[in-house]
């Protein structure tokens, strides 16, 4: 017996269900919601994809996915780049960036130390972060990643990583975030708080 052909609606299905956080209803929800939405929306949405695709890339310098290579935060003469904040995603830069509070640089972690997920240091941009470190001129090391056990793991290898490179200050986001929490959802009190708030490792 021949499978019979994947129909447009269910392959679409499919797609959204391996987005992060997307299940299969969810997923379900959306297909036929883009089914039903008009040509132009439609069209729209397939192109914003598409440009997302071809005109976001990761920062050289601090792995950020932004639009332009070197980033618009690592090209801003005005930043503080004495100061580098370590986050694990670039939700988490831009979640950052939106509470006003912060004025340096950023580096992009791309992701946190979760061994039983086979997610290792190499996995991380933790040489590259070093690299950077090493060059000179960074006086303080934010590290910003959640505030949960991974998070913690990664911040203690960042710090034994990094403090062996030289001289340098290295803090943690206060703990007004509460704990098992991520920085992407806090709002934006909260996250200057934090920032404001940060003690030494």
């Amino acid at each position: 017996m021949k499978n019979e052909p994947v129909g447009s609606i269910e392959h679409l299905v499919d797609l959204l269900s391996r987005l992060p956080g997307v299940g299969d209803r969810t997923a379900q929800r959306l297909a036929y919601h883009i089914g039903r939405l008009g040509g132009g929306a439609a069209t729209e949405l397939a192109d914003a994809i598409r440009d997302v695709q071809e005109h976001v890339r990761q920062c050289s310098t601090c792995c950020l996915l932004a639009e332009s290579d070197p980033c618009h935060i690592c090209s801003d003469a005005r930043r503080d780049k004495s100061c580098i904040c370590v986050v694990e995603s670039s939700r988490d830069a831009y979640a950052l960036e939106s509470s006003g509070g912060y004025k340096g640089l950023y580096h992009v972690l791309g992701g946190r130390l979760a061994p039983l997920d086979g997610i290792e240091p190499e996995h991380l941009s933790v040489s590259e972060l070093i690299k950077r470190v090493a060059k000179g001129g960074v006086e303080e090391l934010i590290i910003a990643t959640n505030p949960d056990m991974e998070g913690d793991t990664t911040a203690a290898m960042i710090r034994d990583a990094v403090g062996e490179s030289g001289p340098v200050k290295i803090t943690r986001l206060a703990r007004g975030l509460p704990s098992g929490s991520h920085l992407e959802y806090a709002n934006t009190a909260m996250l200057s708080e934090a920032i404001d708030g940060r003690r030494e490792m």
